[in-house]
């Protein structure tokens, strides 16, 4: 996906987030780990919920914003995302599942940083704030989730 404008860069989110869900799910029933069985499955619906906030920043954010150019992050900074599930997320653990996950969300969070860092327009910036925030809270979110697994 060619990626020139903020629209193109939340587009990009949602499709990540929405291809990460159909690769959990993907891997939710080949693995023989009970814990990563629920782990996959909570972060299925994590990642389809996550998919669905950002396409609601694409429909209501700031038109302003939306249209701002940002194609030189992608071309110096490109972030692994393809279509395909390629992570054998069945064969792994709990915590290498949560690591895996973790680096692909801090990934798209320091991409967020960049591009607010890079705004022109008040608009921008807290369009960048409020996605960078959604993604923290994201993994925040996860975090408490698998510590509260771990506990039973």
């Amino acid at each position: 996906m060619q990626v020139e404008t903020l629209r193109d860069v939340l587009v990009w989110t949602r499709e990540f987030h929405k291809n990460l869900s159909a690769c959990l799910q993907h891997c939710f029933g080949k693995s023989e780990n009970t814990r990563s069985q629920m782990l996959l499955e909570y972060l299925t619906k994590h990642e389809q919920e996550m998919s669905q906030t950002v396409d609601g920043f694409v429909k209501t954010a700031e038109t302003r914003a939306l249209n701002t150019w940002c194609y030189d992050y992608m071309d110096k900074h490109p972030i692994l995302h393809s279509e395909q599930c390629h992570a054998p997320f069945q064969d792994l653990e709990p915590d290498e599942i949560m690591r895996v996950i973790t680096d692909q969300h801090e990934q798209v969070i320091e991409l967020y940083r960049y591009l607010y860092g890079r705004a022109d327009i008040e608009e921008t910036r807290e369009l960048m704030e409020e996605l960078k925030s959604l993604e923290e809270q994201g993994i925040k979110q996860m975090v408490q989730s698998v510590n509260r697994m771990r506990d039973m």
